[in-house]
């Protein structure tokens, strides 16, 4: 009989494992993210740091890193009735999406800047968001709905007095139950139909009144929609048709006499990202539900509600590249090749600096708009107007340059980076959520191009935004110069709509990064994008002071 003395020997053993990171967790997201500190003092809301650096150890613990993987891995599951065919559409999630969604309602996330008019209350909460976005985006899907609900109920002062407290409640009641018998609600959102998608002037949904001689008593809607985010919220603001043309209206899960309301989930979208949130397809069998606003301005009133979450899209996708950024430059501090650490390879220091600048470029845009918003809120008219036009420029750029920054550091981290057990594949998912929901990046810059024609004063604020930085770089002023070229360009304007859009952007950017970042960021931002056209990461000058750019990223760990 054979032996094998050397598989005898070594049986028991292994490999030793080297070179490999080690966990990343229970790190605060929120103290050691220099640019984000830096836009808090700019955006008077330093008074909140105390409460954003508990959020952000939070956040940052191995047990929420570990709920938001289960979250996304165990998708929400749909029942339409009970065991006993009872009509229920109701839909359940794992317990992580609920400690997401309970840690959001309790940080002030679905309405803080509406409860105490302060300095910096946008940009404290746009900080919130930026945080617990990171680690799971599923769930800020409701949570940025329901803040961004107020503005639209307060069209109607009387539902307004009902909701509006329900909605600041820093409670989470998930329960299937009527309105009111909670303290604290969230809100959904739908509009789309299957043959108007962003058309929503297409939509065929209708609305009756109850008593035509007394509407405030509610209206009836029968129709569908295609995508009605977040189906357990215990309201939804929906478009119909009235007589009197297309109107927006409130529509509880429950009618006011405690009877379910005819709102009949159909099925549960399969999304390839955003997965731990669901979205919905629904029919509307006579459900009930209030007028919003004028009847027949349902677009117009529903739009302030839709800025505020297109809002939260850029301020998501700007938190994005900061956790790609967190990820990477930790992988690469650790993981040798070639005889050096990777970050000390010339050619991926070139990409990390890189990847690192337009993280920052993100951050800056997003909460220049909080500030905006705050500023706004104070009734400063010229920060309205900015607000206005840069949120559509911000929504459209920061979210586009999501994807291929999400792939890039997957590429960075290489196999591993693939592999399910690793967070990247699901940044990588995610990523192209925010350039699709809210509206795709055409009807961005065609809304860029509305604001710019129908409200002059908004592109005077964003140009004025821009001009701050004139003289600062060479090639910023080249670009400077360009853009105005642009603009004094008519014909063709719904054409050239994403060039200009793009311009806009990047000299908004470029602006931000030369007035408010050290000198060898902010000119290696204007070499890449202005000289080199460096919008294929990686193709920064030689000459760049990588050391300088990565230092601010890479002391998590």
């Amino acid at each position: 009989m054979a032996t094998f003395p050397t598989a005898e020997r070594l049986a028991a053993e292994t490999h030793t494992v080297e070179n490999t990171p080690p966990l990343l967790e229970n790190i605060n997201l929120f103290d050691s993210d220099l640019t984000l500190l830096e836009c808090l003092d700019r955006g008077q809301a330093g008074w909140a740091s105390g409460q954003l650096s508990e959020l952000g150890a939070i956040v940052g613990s191995a047990e929420r890193l570990q709920a938001a993987m289960e979250a996304n891995r165990v998708r929400p599951a749909l029942a339409t009735h009970d065991r006993y065919g009872h009509r229920i559409d109701e839909v359940t999630f794992h317990p992580g999406y609920h400690d997401f969604m309970t840690l959001s309602k309790a940080n002030g996330l679905t309405g803080s800047p509406w409860e105490k008019a302060q300095p910096g209350a946008h940009v404290a909460r746009a900080a919130g968001s930026y945080l617990v976005s990171q680690v799971e985006a599923g769930h800020c899907c409701p949570i940025t709905m329901t803040f961004a609900s107020v503005p639209t109920l307060l069209k109607q002062p009387d539902i307004a007095d009902e909701w509006i407290p329900k909605i600041l409640n820093r409670a989470y009641e998930p329960g299937n139950v009527p309105y009111f018998e909670k303290q604290s609600v969230t809100i959904g959102m739908a509009m789309t139909e299957k043959q108007g998608g962003s058309d929503v002037r297409a939509n065929s949904t209708r609305a009756e009144a109850i008593d035509p001689e007394s509407p405030k008593d509610g209206f009836e809607l029968i129709g569908h929609k295609f995508f009605a985010s977040a189906p357990m919220c215990d309201a939804f603001l929906v478009l119909a048709y009235t007589d009197v043309g297309l109107s927006c209206f409130l529509v509880p899960r429950w009618r006011p006499d405690g009877s379910k309301n005819p709102i009949q989930f159909l099925r549960l979208k399969d999304k390839m990202g955003n997965v731990s949130n669901a979205s919905s397809e629904i029919e509307l069998r006579g459900a009930f539900g209030w007028l919003i606003g004028e009847e027949g301005r349902g677009v117009a009133n529903i739009l302030e509600m839709v800025a505020l979450t297109r809002f939260d899209c850029l301020v998501s996708s700007a938190a994005a590249m900061r956790q790609h950024m967190t990820q990477i430059l930790h992988h690469t501090q650790h993981r040798a090749a070639f005889g050096k650490k990777l970050i000390d390879q010339p050619l991926m220091r070139n990409l990390l600096a890189d990847l690192e600048l337009e993280a920052e470029a993100a951050t800056l845009l997003a909460f220049r708009v909080a500030q905006a918003l705050d500023g706004q809120a104070q009734g400063h008219r010229d920060e309205g107007a900015f607000a206005r036009l840069a949120t559509a420029i911000g929504k459209y750029w920061v979210c586009k340059r999501q994807p291929n920054h999400a792939y890039e550091a997957m590429e960075t981290i290489g196999g591993s980076g693939v592999m399910e057990n690793s967070v990247m594949p699901r940044l990588y998912r995610d990523a192209p959520i925010n350039t699709i929901w809210e509206g795709s990046g055409n009807v961005q810059c065609l809304d860029a191009l509305r604001a710019i024609q129908r409200d002059p004063d908004s592109l005077a604020a964003v140009m004025a935004e821009i001009e701050l930085a004139k003289g600062l770089n060479a090639h910023f002023d080249d670009h400077l110069q360009g853009l105005q070229q642009q603009l004094t360009q008519t014909e063709d304007l719904e054409f050239r709509a994403r060039s200009l859009v793009q311009s806009l952007a990047l000299a908004l950017q470029a602006s931000l990064m030369l007035r408010h970042m050290p000198t060898s960021h902010a000119h290696a931002f204007c070499d890449a994008r202005f000289h080199a056209h460096g919008l294929t990461y990686g193709l920064l000058p030689p000459g760049t002071d990588c050391e300088a750019i990565l230092e601010r990223g890479r002391h998590l760990t």
